[in-house]
C-alpha cells in the first residue's frame, strides 16, 4: 500500500520508515498515525523483516510531535488503539526499533523515540515534552517510559518543566545510546541495524520481550525467577541449533527466525 505520510524501504531484513511531513516538522495528525499503524502492522507480520529503523525526513526534525496546527485548525484529534504513530501503545511488538533522531524530538516525536529500543541521534537533535507549556500532557507514554528509563528525578526535571535536552545531555541521562554527526546519522544506524541483524531473529525476539516483562516484576529476583513462554519457543527453535552448531564448525550461523 502507498503510503501518504511516510516512506518506507526495505533493504534485507531491515525496514527503513522516514516520517514524511516536513513541512510541519514531522509532526503527525490522526491520518497518519492511523497510516504509520498500518506500516507498523505490516512490520509485525513480515517474516523477512527482522529489525526496523525510523527516522525524519530532512535535516531539522525527526518529529515535532503532535500537530499543534491541525488541531487549531478544528479537526478533530483522534488516535489508533496503537497510540501516537502508530506505535506507542502497541506492546506486542517482538521485533527491536531503533530510532534515528536527525532534529528535533518534541512531545509526541520524543514519545515514538522512547517507545523504539535503540535511541540514536545526530549532534544537533533535541529532546523535550513540552506539553506543559501548552496546556496539556504528555499522554502517549512520555510520563511512563522517561521514568523508567532515566533516573526520576532527572525525568521530573524535564517532564515539569518542558525545558529542551541537547543530544550529549540525553546521552548523559542515558536514554541516547550514542551521538554522531548528522551526515552520518543513517550509516550509525545501519551499523546497529547490522549487528543486531547478525544475531538469531528467535533470540532478539525472546530477549527484547523477556527483558521488557522482566521489568515488571517485584525485583530482580522476582523476574530471574519467573517464568516466560518466549524461552521455550528459543529453547525450541531452529536458531538454537544452528547457532552452536554453526559455532563449533566456525562457520556464519544461517539463521531462519524459528
Amino acid at each position: 500500500m502507498a503510503q501518504e505520510f511516510c516512506r518506507v524501504k526495505k533493504e534485507g531484513g531491515l525496514m527503513i520508515l522516514t516520517l514524511n511531513r516536513p513541512e510541519r516538522m514531522n509532526a503527525l495528525h490522526p491520518p497518519a498515525s492511523e497510516e504509520l499503524s498500518r506500516v507498523f502492522d505490516e512490520f509485525a507480520e513480515d517474516s523477512d523483516l527482522w529489525v526496523g529503523i525510523i527516522t525524519g525526513e530532512g535535516d531539522r526534525a525527526f518529529s515535532a510531535g503532535n500537530d499543534l496546527k491541525y488541531q487549531a485548525e478544528g479537526h478533530a484529534m483522534t488516535m489508533p488503539k496503537t497510540g501516537f504513530g502508530g506505535l506507542t501503545s502497541r506492546f506486542d511488538l517482538k521485533k527491536p526499533l531503533i530510532a534515528a533522531v536527525n532534529g528535533i524530538a518534541m512531545g509526541g516525536g520524543f514519545e515514538i523515540a522512547l517507545s523504539c529500543d535503540v535511541i540514536l541521534a545526530s549532534e544537533n537533535a533535541v529532546f523535550a515534552l513540552p506539553e506543559p507549556t501548552v496546556g496539556l500532557a504528555a499522554l502517549a507514554g512520555g510520563l511512563h517510559r522517561l521514568p523508567r528509563q532515566i533516573p526520576y528525578k532527572q525525568a521530573m526535571g524535564m517532564i515539569l518543566t518542558g525545558r529542551r535536552v541537547s543530544a550529549e545531555e540525553g546521552m548523559r541521562l542515558g536514554f541516547v545510546s550514542a551521538v554522531v554527526p548528522q551526515a552520518a546519522l543513517m550509516e550509525e544506524a545501519k551499523k546497529w541495524a547490522e549487528m543486531i541483524l547478525a544475531c538469531s531473529p528467535v533470540s532478539i525476539r525472546v530477549s527484547k520481550t523477556v527483558a521488557e516483562q522482566g521489568l515488571e516484576k517485584g525485583g530482580l529476583e522476582a523476574a530471574m525467577a519467573a517464568s516466560y513462554s518466549e524461552i521455550g519457543e528459543l529453547m525450541r527453535s531452529e536458531d538454537a541449533i544452528e547457532g552452536p552448531l554453526a559455532f563449533a564448525q566456525k562457520r556464519k550461523p544461517e539463521w531462519k527466525g524459528r
